[in-house]
């Protein structure tokens, strides 16, 4: 869990990462905190998660993403917009 938690702090820098144990099924709570100890994104994961190179990388995105909407930098709605546009272009390719 260790190397996992230094990789989640390379790859958020300058956040400082944490994570927590939390459940009974393997989840697993990561914390990302300002340089000034405030937390800004809290979100709870599956510990197998953490295993796949892939589902890590979904991972990190997805906390990516949830700095940028906490920070005010990036609005939920302008991320369901691009995923339609996304969808339209595969739909359209699949004609």
């Amino acid at each position: 869990m260790e190397s996992i938690s230094l990789l989640l702090g390379e790859a958020l820098s300058p956040y400082q990462v944490t994570l927590t144990p939390s459940g009974a099924r393997g989840e697993c709570l990561v914390t990302l905190k300002s340089a000034t100890g405030a937390i800004v994104v809290e979100r709870e994961f599956n510990q197998a998660q953490f295993t796949d190179k892939r589902l890590l990388t979904d991972v990190v995105d997805g906390l990516h993403r949830d700095v940028l909407i906490a920070e005010g930098r990036l609005e939920p709605s302008v991320i369901a917009a691009m995923r339609n546009v996304a969808q339209d272009k595969r739909l359209v390719g699949r004609n």
